[in-house]
């Protein structure tokens, strides 16, 4: 972030252009079509008007993914949208990420939510409203994001923007902890214009039906965590990211090479270190890996517990790799050192047989394009992708993983079951707490390759057909045909 007479300014992230003709080769001309006429409608509904993105963070987690891409084809659709990241301060993400816990019903650090709370969030916010509200016009549209953001709704509408909440968070069934979060977020966002989830069972009784829209997130194919890598320049990334133990071998220059957000060519570094615990993955291993956050919902602990305790039952060169962000990287997310500390002790419990096949790996956060390209190399390397999450929004880490043809075993929670049919296009565990039942799945299905195969390739078709990009922005412009139509 920058500064102006020694106060922090909210950070506004670069957005490039693209267009949606790179998807001639991937789409069938009928989509191609729509989305040229979906666009066409939205530039004449926005006119001069400005959309504006407010989010947390700008790198790390399923909502800044989203925004960095999405936006890049609004953008190229000659539609003016923006980009801006809260400054917040470390006692302000405490109380959110409190928020956030206790919407998907977990306590988590068990602290208050009351109007002492709620004085921090509006103190923490002041500079980040004036700033915005002088920049925002009459007409504008602002969709505001997850709780750190709540704060905003009124003076952003009295300043005459149309204002969208977007809730990327949820539980299925609500407990009193999801009751007291929304009773601490109602009083900042009830006025909204227009509120998104991203499941009907998310949204609380009080929103009006007339209101919400359901919106599922989605994944670019081409972008760098999702575009096609073939398996020797998978293994060629992880050799030279040292997460792959290549004995001196790197794979040859130009496979390590990579397109990225903005057009320009990349290229893998060589990194030292990024092992939190265990070797380098041996060149010739197969793999389960779990990609997400260092964050305690996605359950890394449960997953690697699980892993461990069906070892024997799994061939000896079946290896485990958690791969997390560098906490430090993460601004937003107080918990990620703690969570990753506790896979680390967890770790050092083992064996030293089972250390040599459990790997926990913290990717860079300080290139997000060659970030991607770390996460698109493990998912498209492994054998089997996990997602083991106590709850879930929605759960793009399993559209991902789908994308690339793999096999996914995942919790039967949130917006995962709306993404897999259980032993159709994926493995659904209908207790999310079960260790040993990921265990038994993950044992039944390196026996099996054959279905290993049909469940990764019905996956990739499921992706496909409902949770690629023209699909999301299709949903956006009727939403906005209410807002400013």
């Amino acid at each position: 972030m920058t500064t102006r007479e020694g106060v922090a300014t909210m950070e506004e992230v670069e957005i490039q252009s693209l267009q949606m003709d790179r998807f001639s080769d991937l789409l069938p001309p009928d989509r191609i079509i729509r989305f040229a006429d979906v666009a066409a409608e939205a530039r004449a509904l926005m006119g001069e008007r400005t959309i504006w993105n407010v989010n947390a963070t700008a790198q790390g987690g399923g909502v800044a993914e989203m925004l960095q891409t999405l936006l890049a084809y609004v953008r190229g659709v000659h539609i003016d949208t923006r980009w801006l990241v809260l400054t917040g301060n470390p006692e302000f993400f405490t109380v959110t990420k409190r928020v956030h816990n206790m919407l998907h019903g977990e306590a988590g650090d068990g602290g208050p939510l009351g109007q002492a709370e709620r004085v921090l969030v509006a103190d923490a916010l002041e500079a980040d409203i004036e700033e915005l509200t002088a920049r925002v016009s009459i007409g504008d549209v602002v969709l505001l994001h997850d709780p750190q953001t709540a704060g905003m709704v009124d003076r952003l509408r009295a300043a005459g923007a149309r204002v969208v909440w977007r809730c990327h968070v949820g539980r299925d069934t609500s407990n009193e902890l999801t009751d007291r979060a929304w009773d601490f977020l109602r009083p900042m966002i009830q006025h909204a214009d227009a509120f998104v989830f991203s499941r009907s069972v998310y949204v609380p009784a009080w929103c009006p039906p007339e209101a919400v829209r359901i919106i599922t997130p989605s994944i670019d194919p081409l972008s760098a965590k999702n575009q096609d890598l073939s398996d020797a320049m998978a293994q060629a990334v992880l050799l030279r990211s040292g997460i792959v133990d290549g004995a001196g071998e790197d794979g040859g220059d130009a496979s390590l090479q990579f397109v990225r957000r903005d057009g320009r060519v990349g290229e893998v570094r060589c990194h030292h270190g990024l092992q939190a615990e265990g070797e380098p993955v041996p060149a010739e291993a197969r793999l389960v890996v779990q990609v997400s956050r260092w964050d305690r919902l996605k359950d890394m602990p449960g997953v690697q517990q699980g892993f461990v305790e069906a070892m024997a039952s799994l061939p000896d060169d079946v290896h485990l790799v958690l791969a997390g962000p560098e906490v430090a990287g993460v601004s937003d997310d107080p918990e990620g050192g703690v969570v990753l500390e506790e896979c680390r002790d967890g770790w050092r419990r083992l064996s030293p047989a089972e250390r040599r096949r459990v790997h926990l790996v913290c990717l860079p956060m300080d290139d997000v394009d060659e970030n991607a390209i770390l996460v698109n190399a493990l998912q498209r390397r492994a054998s089997i992708v996990v997602q083991k999450s106590l709850v879930e929004g929605f759960g793009l880490t399993v559209t991902e993983a789908m994308w690339k043809g793999r096999p996914v075993v995942a919790s039967a929670v949130g917006g995962i079951v709306d993404q897999i049919t259980d032993m159709v296009d994926g493995v659904l565990l209908r207790d999310p707490s079960d260790v040993q039942g990921l265990g038994d799945v993950l044992a039944t299905l390196f026996g099996d390759p054959e279905l290993r195969a049909a469940l990764g390739d019905a996956g990739r078709q499921t992706v496909y057909e409902r949770f690629l990009g023209d699909r999301h922005l299709e949903a956006y412009v009727d939403l906005l045909r209410r807002l400013v139509g």
